[in-house]
């Protein structure tokens, strides 16, 4: 929860003045966040497993200021909660969910969340998710994981968070569509994944990217 304020999610100005939703199935993971919430001064928490209550909620009470939910909640999606909350003027959006759900990390992304948080590990994790990532290098080997990523690379990959295809990426960025091809494929030799939502995912946890 620390990195609610170190990645921006509550600006620093508004901290005791917020208002906060938790829509998240496991107890004990709901207990601490709201819990932290209350610590960095939410004036009000409503915590809930249901998509039902949360929407009950946010139509009497209007916007709000955070939102934080599973992706999968016990009556439907989370993340088409959060989509739903961001259109009704539900200012800051977490998202919470495991590293292989691919899906819901672009919808969430789409949504304009401003967190994908994993809180699952992988169950086969070659390319760990969770953790510090560990950076080795030797002479016959680059360097690899998103620490090695060059500037230019980051800028793609802001680009491919925003949704954009590579065509789009490249006339953003002044560049061939071939260029950001390669650019990716680099990207994807260094993270160790092709998928582009799970190489958006290892540069959110890295810090990399917003």
């Amino acid at each position: 929860m620390s990195a609610l304020t170190e990645r921006g999610v509550l600006p620093t100005q508004r901290l005791g003045q917020f208002t906060a939703l938790v829509v998240v199935n496991r107890p004990a993971v709901r207990g601490a966040l709201v819990r932290r919430l209350h610590a960095l001064g939410a004036r009000e928490v409503f915590e809930t497993t249901s998509i039902a209550q949360a929407r009950t909620y946010a139509q009497l009470n209007g916007p709000g200021d955070l939102v934080i939910a599973d992706s999968t909640v016990i009556d439907g999606s989370g993340v088409a909660l959060v989509t739903e909350l961001r259109r009704a003027g539900w200012s800051r959006a977490v998202v919470l969910g495991p590293s292989d759900d691919a899906a819901a990390v672009r919808t969430a992304l789409a949504a304009g969340v401003h967190g994908f948080v994993v809180t699952q590990a992988e169950r086969v994790a070659p390319r760990p998710l969770t953790g510090p990532v560990t950076i080795v290098t030797s002479n016959n080997s680059p360097a690899t994981g998103p620490e090695s990523l060059s500037d230019r690379e980051i800028e793609v990959l802001c680009q491919v968070a925003d949704g954009r295809s590579n065509r789009d990426v490249a006339e953003s960025l002044g560049l061939s569509a071939l260029t950001v091809k390669s650019h990716l494929a680099r990207i994807a030799r260094k993270l160790g994944t092709g998928d582009r939502a799970e190489m958006v995912v290892m540069a959110l946890r890295a810090g990399l990217i917003d």
